[in-house]
């Protein structure tokens, strides 16, 4: 990408970013600036490269990240120790639309990818058998079974058997218990499972029965790929759970992958970890193939409410119409009232990590993680645990926490997820999770977790060559050629959205 080792990203910018360590009393020439760097900056943080006043914005992406909380000279380090965040509370918004010509889905390249399509239409990247837990009491019910059903069922042609461990789905009131139970119909409804054992105690709040209701609000139940267990129905809760595990995986085998449309790809968007170099490499190229992706005719959901938080404008100004609009309003005020009803500080968020990478406040954050969205048109804003229905980019309602995010992404209908990272994580959600690194030092010390690494844009690659690369790999993946990371290392967990009280 450049020699230099600095980058201004923006042409507006008043600060650079580190692309390798800068001593104290070093030269630096760049762009036509010449300045003495006054104090060591690290790998990702930001330099400034011009005097800037106390009270004066600090500039990066071409947009403020926060204002000077002292004079700061050209060739200091710029960070949590003199700079703060400009975002206030609630807000008032006005719908300024983008001026910008839409284009319909591509037919002209008609890419497609290896899937198994199920009776209803829908299709799934992966032919598993999950077991879906209505209350967290049986779940090492699920997790003996799953050990058992791994080795009686070697050898059949099947990608897997998986169960997701949660503790909820009794003693919770509300929203609460409405929210798990969307959440865990979504994942039953998830068309990645050819077959699926929900398995219920008997006693609880969300009985297989009350269940039901739920998911038949989704459509209707197939009672060949969804069937149910209460654990205190029967005298063996095991035996009867592998006789029914034997029914689904007999179904689930005779689906094959087939030739479908990559318009029907469902595709999360998620970022942890983020480190100064996040919005530079791996969120742009992620927007890259979203952009991509929805010129295809496909589907993008992005998340993480908070991580938004001064960048929404941008959000806002793409959705497609005033109602689009107003729901993108309500999905952001509704988490900064979140944020306010337990007294906590609705701008502070770079965790530890994030500011050690670089990241000094949420709107520098913020502007960084957006662009995982590229820049297509939004199309619907959902709650959390709503099924996505239109193609295009989503909003969906969610925290930023990883694996609640990634949980909500999957309950939504993600075939699998996308997720960029400059600290490293092994987080894996139900469904591929796909990480990309934004440097190549973590790809190259995390094999074992990183997928891809986006941070050889920084060095020898454009980013034009490094996303067509990219969007074959994931090809690769949802055809079933490549295993993502957490599929190999088996790991897949979920975590439900929790606000209320617990009995």
């Amino acid at each position: 990408m450049t020699a230099s080792p600095v980058l201004k990203i923006h042409e507006r910018d008043n600060v650079a970013v580190a692309l390798v360590p800068i001593k104290k009393g070093n030269p630096l020439s760049f762009n036509n600036v010449h300045i003495e760097v006054a104090e060591d900056i690290g790998v990702g943080h930001k330099i400034a490269i011009e005097d800037v006043a106390a009270g004066q914005n600090i500039i990066k992406y071409g947009a403020p990240i926060g204002h000077a909380t002292q004079p700061i000279k050209a060739g200091s380090l710029v960070h949590v120790h003199n700079i703060a965040t400009n975002l206030e509370g609630i807000l008032d918004y006005t719908y300024e639309p983008e001026d910008k010509t839409t284009t319909n889905p591509s037919s002209a390249c008609q890419i497609t990818f290896e899937g198994y399509v199920r009776p209803n239409g829908d299709v799934g990247i992966r032919n598993e058998i999950w077991i879906v837990n209505t209350v967290g009491c049986v779940n090492k019910v699920a997790e003996r079974l799953v050990y058992s059903a791994r080795h009686h069922f070697k050898g059949r042609n099947i990608d897997g058997i998986h169960f997701f461990s949660h503790p909820y789905g009794c003693s919770q009131l509300g929203e609460d218990h409405k929210n798990t139970q969307k959440i865990l119909a979504g994942l039953v409804n998830h068309p990645n499972a050819g077959g699926v054992l929900v398995l219920g105690l008997g006693c609880e709040n969300n009985n297989i029965e009350e269940f039901k209701k739920v998911l038949k609000e989704q459509g209707p139940i197939d009672i060949n790929r969804v069937k149910f267990l209460n654990s205190q129905d029967v005298e063996d809760e095991h035996q009867e759970g592998m006789a029914i595990l034997e029914e689904l995986v007999s179904y689930a085998e005779n689906f094959s992958r087939q030739q479908v449309p990559v318009s029907k790809l469902k595709v999360g968007l998620k970022c942890g970890g983020s480190d100064g170099f996040s919005g530079i490499t791996a969120n742009p190229l992620l927007g890259v193939f979203s952009d991509t992706l929805v010129s295809l005719g496909g589907t993008t959901i992005l998340t993480e409410v908070p991580e938004m938080f001064g960048a929404e404008t941008i959000l806002m100004n793409r959705c497609v119409s005033e109602e689009v609009f107003q729901k993108c309003v309500k999905m952001i005020n509704n988490f900064k009232e979140y944020f306010i009803r337990y007294d906590q500080v609705i701008y502070e968020n770079p965790s530890p990590g994030n500011k050690k990478g670089g990241i000094s406040t949420l709107e520098e954050k913020s502007l960084g993680c957006i662009q995982k969205g590229g820049t297509s048109p939004v199309v619907d804003v959902l709650d959390y645990g709503d099924p996505v229905s239109l193609n295009g980019l989503n909003l969906l309602y969610g925290p930023g926490n990883d694996i609640v995010a990634v949980t909500a992404l999957v309950a939504s209908g993600a075939h699998l997820i996308l997720f960029t990272t400059g600290r490293g994580t092994p987080l894996g959600g139900p469904v591929p999770t796909v990480k990309v690194s934004t440097n190549s030092v973590l790809a190259d010390s995390k094999k074992n977790w990183i997928d891809f690494d986006a941070g050889v844009i920084l060095q020898d690659k454009t980013m034009e060559d490094v996303s067509k690369e990219f969007f074959e790999y994931i090809l690769d993946v949802i055809s079933g050629r490549v295993l993502a990371k957490n599929e190999e290392n088996d790991f897949r967990e979920i975590a439900i959205f929790k606000d209320g009280v617990t009995l």
